[in-house]
């Protein structure tokens, strides 16, 4: 089945298929009757929604909704806690609503980065009723004081940061673009800048989700991994973006390595400088594995070699013996020991697994979302363009 996976998504970042291996090619027709059916599921689901014979839930707070149109590797979750901090900072105490695909991996990583804080994390696909048991434990609060924040304290650093105390304030709806049973008052849709729109075809023959008119519905586009694409790959994604929506703003945005984890002890950080001039063999099993092999080169490792296993996939024994043989194939042919070095997801996917690779060090590389000044925008522009649209719906909406 894992190779199944990787066959399908190398089909689905192809556009020629002519030269492609025998798999490849006899899957394809299969590919194109399912990719047929999802697309009328997918339109007839979102008519219904439209006609309004599905029934959308109005939250009594604001709703942020992260989202994207294709496969993983577009920077949702950091985007998620990025956000979430951004409400905190200001005195906002929010909640996350995510689905915990997969063992909830992405869920983990939220609630380790944001502990200790008041911030709520509802995990549980009927997103509406998790909300509701939420709103109902904790309160929400005032609407009029929470357009003053959104008026005031994002967009100005000075502000005097209060705290709703447990009552919650706005909800940051992870994963949310294609979750249609929730209204939002922002819809911000985020792009892999490496690859954002692969073969162009929906899934499973190609990577996206929605088609790309579906970009008329976001209030905000953000092109993660910009440090990793040249200027024009920036250029031509720009373009098509505002082929569908002219006035959509377009932020730029990547990941920072901050610090390494040994997983036999999570508590202490250790330096990126570990890596310098080290071999590094990567596994990993996100949507975008290129970015974390990229950010591992950059770091400044002597050699890189990789292993890659599908978004969201749980390693199992023979897994860990694959990545020993890897690693210790390395090893002879370098001289040096390689250190093992994954990724957040994978880590809290299955943290006693990975423990199991000795001699090998396995280290976790963490990394935080930033959002990075580029072709007339920063920061500040982000903040402020979030602060304005969320203002001015939730104003009207209530």
């Amino acid at each position: 089945m894992e190779k199944l996976r990787k066959v399908v998504k190398e089909i689905a970042y192809t556009r020629d298929h002519t030269n492609s291996p025998a798999l490849h090619r006899s899957l394809v027709p299969f590919l194109i009757f399912a990719s047929s059916l999802y697309g009328v599921a997918l339109h007839i689901r979102r008519s219904l929604y439209r006609s309004s014979f599905f029934h959308q839930h109005r939250l009594p707070v604001p709703v942020i909704s992260v989202g994207n149109l294709s496969w993983g590797g577009n920077g949702k979750t950091p985007m998620v806690e990025y956000i979430t901090q951004l409400l905190l900072d200001s005195g906002i105490s929010p909640l996350i609503l995510t689905r915990g695909y997969a063992g909830g991996d992405e869920a983990k990583m939220l609630e380790r980065h944001l502990q200790g804080g008041p911030t709520k994390i509802g995990v549980g696909p009927n997103r509406a009723a998790t909300a509701a048991s939420c709103f109902e434990k904790y309160g929400c609060a005032n609407p009029s004081s929470i357009r003053t924040f959104f008026d005031r304290s994002l967009l100005h650093e000075t502000a005097k940061v209060e705290t709703f105390s447990q009552e919650i304030g706005a909800v940051v709806l992870d994963d949310g673009m294609q979750h249609w049973s929730l209204c939002r008052d922002l819809e911000i849709v985020m792009l892999n800048g490496l690859n954002p729109w692969g073969n162009g075809n929906l899934v499973p023959l190609g990577p996206l989700r929605e088609p790309l008119p579906a970009l008329d519905r976001a209030d905000i586009a953000v092109v993660h991994h910009v440090d990793l694409i040249p200027e024009q790959s920036l250029r031509d994604i720009e373009k098509t973006i505002h082929g569908f929506k002219n006035s959509i703003p377009v932020f730029c945005s990547k990941m920072v390595p901050k610090y390494l984890v040994d997983v036999k002890n999570d508590r202490s950080h250790v330096a990126l400088e570990a890596l310098h001039d080290a071999t590094v063999l990567c596994v990993s099993a996100i949507g975008s594995a290129d970015a974390f092999v990229k950010n591992i080169e950059m770091v400044g490792a002597r050699f890189v070699d990789r292993l890659d296993f599908s978004d969201h996939y749980l390693f199992e024994a023979q897994d860990v013996e694959t990545m020993r043989r890897r690693a210790k194939g390395l090893e002879n042919r370098s001289d040096y020991k390689p250190i093992i070095v994954v990724t957040e997801k994978d880590y809290n996917r299955d943290p006693e697994i990975l423990k199991s690779l000795d001699p090998y060090t396995v280290l976790v590389l963490c990394s935080m979302l930033q959002i990075t000044p580029c072709r007339d925008t920063n920061v500040d522009d982000f903040k402020s363009t979030l602060c304005k649209i969320i203002a001015a719906k939730f104003c009207i909406s209530n």
